[in-house]
This record gives structure tokens, sequence and C-alpha cells, in this order.
């Protein structure tokens, strides 16, 4: 009789539970996941939260609770609400699109944590290469004033060879990011996959100088993508632009630590790797190891074309333009001989870039013998050494191009051009 008044309690409580929580009430706009369950404690896992410790374990899945009543609502702008002034414990999830509406906004104000021992992270394929994941959306606002921590001081210790990605936007079309944070990601803090028209402003991405393979955002297989108005210091590049990428615009970037912001790495293992229109503007480069890079592997194949740098300001950057069609990551890989075939540089335009070099080899253009660079035009160049007395130099193998303006350091690879537009 004892077992039997203790399931009917348990199944009241479940049923009062649920029923308190509006999960499919289309009437409300605002959903918000401590009204699913969430804690927002920092200690409890927020994925799946348990509710009773009863002779039956009943959880919520708050966070994805609050996702599928935001997902099917009829609203015409739903909106998912993670609070502020409350910390969220989150495993790897994958919130999937296909909504009712093409106009969701999830708001977060408070901050979100990952597992801070990669022991603790429970992923599907015990890969665990992407952490949180927005996939297949046709419309989608991603804001607030909230922060989004990776916590990934122990996986830099492991040194994962794996591109582990903190925050991607996958298989999407139409999506904006606003206002937030992202800290100490595993790996890459945000990657924008196969996706179309996404628009990020705003934000702030930061993880110590020396954390591996850290990377602002990342850029693959995506078009029409434009970034602005953001600070990024990290461990290796503030933006990178991989294959299959075209159309990108970037304006407005404060860059530094880090590796700069770099095309490629294009063409390793001898793939066949693209990209192209890309239009990096007013930046400013301080204290990174590049500037503005273009970087390939030999053996590869495809191109990089159509780019421009412009008012770029360098403040002791390292190497502030390079062109490296010999990249080869001698940590990892300990044969790096030549090759014949290389991704194709041309039609490359580097326009009032100004500052200081830390290194006295301000610009390099180390282009293949058998693939030379093409069509690469430098205007209004002037690039000083940040120590007294010291002059800065260039590296121009295999360039053919033009130049106008006071160009410093002398790049003497390129011919000169009257009224250069």
């Amino acid at each position: 009789m004892a077992k039997f008044l203790l399931c009917v309690l348990v199944f009241a409580l479940c049923f009062v539970s649920t029923q308190s929580r509006p999960i499919f009430i289309d009437s409300r706009k605002v959903y918000n996941v401590i009204d699913y369950g969430a804690v927002g404690d920092g200690l409890v896992d927020d994925t799946k939260v348990r509710l009773m410790d009863f002779a039956y374990e009943v959880y919520d899945m708050a966070f994805m609770d609050a996702w599928k009543a935001t997902c099917k609502s009829s609203m015409s702008s739903p909106t998912m609400h993670v609070p502020q002034g409350m910390t969220f414990l989150l495993q790897p999830l994958t919130f999937n699109g296909n909504c009712k509406s093409n106009n969701i906004t999830v708001q977060i104000d408070g901050t979100i944590i990952a597992p801070s021992d990669p022991s603790a992270w429970k992923c599907p394929d015990d890969k665990c290469l992407i952490w949180i994941e927005f996939h297949d959306f046709k419309g989608l606002l991603i804001r607030g004033s909230g922060t989004i921590n990776g916590q990934g001081k122990k996986w830099w210790d492991l040194k994962c060879k794996e591109n582990k990605r903190g925050f991607v936007i996958g298989g999407s079309n139409n999506v904006h990011i606003d206002g937030l944070t992202f800290e100490d990601s595993p790996q890459m803090h945000i990657a924008f996959e196969r996706s179309e028209w996404v628009n990020a402003t705003s934000l702030t991405i930061q993880a110590p100088k020396h954390s591996p393979n850290t990377d602002g955002i990342h850029i693959q297989h995506s078009k029409n993508i434009i970034i602005y108005n953001t600070s990024i210091g990290t461990g290796d590049d503030c933006i990178s632009i991989g294959d299959g990428s075209s159309h990108i615009n970037i304006s407005n970037i404060d860059c530094g630590p880090g590796h700069g912001i770099s095309i490629g790495s294009l063409g390793k293992d001898g793939k066949h790797e693209t990209v192209e229109f890309v239009h990096v503007k007013d930046v400013s480069f301080t204290g990174t190891t590049n500037g503005a890079r273009i970087k390939t592997w030999q053996g590869g194949k495809g191109y990089a074309r159509n780019i421009t740098f412009e008012h770029i300001t360098s403040i002791g950057s390292a190497r502030p333009i390079i062109i490296d069609q010999y990249y080869c990551n001698h940590k990892v890989h300990k044969h790096c001989g030549n090759q014949t075939s290389a991704v194709r540089v041309s039609n490359i335009v580097y326009d009032q870039i100004y500052g200081t070099s830390d290194k006295e080899i301000a610009v390099e253009f180390s282009c293949s013998k058998s693939v030379p660079c093409n069509n690469i035009i430098m205007r209004n160049i002037s690039l000083h050494s940040t120590e007294d007395g010291t002059q800065t130099s260039s590296i121009c193998q295999n360039v053919r191009g033009l130049r106008n303006g006071d160009i410093i350091p002398e790049v003497p690879c390129l011919n000169d051009a009257e009224n250069l537009q």
C-alpha cells in the first residue's frame, strides 16, 4: 500500500510540474528556461535536471523543453529566454530548426558554461566536436548581454588535434548574432558552416594568447557573411576563412592577441579548395603574430582570389601583410617538402595599411615558383619598425603585380603603376 501511495504521489507531482509549465501554450511569446526546470546555479546540469529523489527518478530536459515550446509556437516571433544573473551548465546539445516561425529569437542575458572537465562531457559519438549548435534555420536572432564560456583550459592542456567548435551555426540562412560575449572555448569559439546570410555584430570573443586553436570566428562552405563591430583576442586566428566561402564582408574589428585575419589554410593534403570575394576593412591588429594573411599548403589545388584588405592599422604586429604558399604546421607535420602544385592566389588588393611591425620583415610574399601570385596590388602602405633606428623590409618571391603611392617597406617585385585606381 505504501509503495502504491508513493507512486501516486510521484505521478501527481509530475503532473502538477508539467501542467504549471505551458510547454505548448501559444499565447506565450517568451519561453524562459527557468519555467522549464533550469536551475541556473552553475553546478546542476541544466541540459537534464533531476527533479526528485524518490524511488523513481524524474528529469526535466530544461533547455530542450524550453526550445521545443519556442519552436512549436505559432506566434509570429517567439523568444526563448536565458535570464541574467544566473549561470547555466550545459552538455553538448543541438537546437534544430524547422520551426513554425521563421522569426525566432534566442535571448541570452545570463551565463552559459560547459563542463570544465573534458571527461564530464557527454557526447553521443564520444568525439565531442561541437558544444552548442543551431542547425537548419531559415530565420534566427541570437542576442543579449550574456556570456558563453567553454571553460576550455583543461582541453588546451590535452592539445587535441580535432577541430572542436564551441558555438556553431550550421546549414542555416538569415541568422543574426548580436551583443554576446564568448570566452575560453576548447578550440574554435564560433563557426559558420554551410550557411548563408549570417550577420554577426557587437561581439566580444576572448581567450588567452597561448590557448591553442582557439580561433575567434571560423567560416567554411558559407557565403554572404557579414562580421562587424567586434573585438577578438584569442590564441589563434581572430577570423579564419576556409574552403567553399565567398562574399565575406568583415569590418570594424579589433584583433589581438591572435594570429590575424586569415584566408585559409587551403589545399591541405592535395585538396581542391576555394575562397573568393572577401572584403576586410577598418581593422586594427594589436600585437598579433600575423595581420592580413593568406596561407595555402604546397601540393594543394583551387584558388584564393578577389580579396581586398583596406584601411588597416597594425600596432606592433608581426608580419602585418603576408601571403604564404608554403604553409605547413611544423609542430604537427615533420616533413614539409617542396611540391609543384599550389593553390592559385590572384587579384589581391592591399590599400591604406599603416602602423608598426614587431619584426623587420613587415611584408612577406612567399609564392610558388610553379603557380606564382598574380595581380597583387598595393596602394599607400606605410609600416615602420617598433624599434627605433630599424627599417622594415619585405620578402618578395614569385609575385606579379602593381604598386601605387608610397610603399614602405619597398616591395621591389611589384611594378609601378601611374594613376592606379
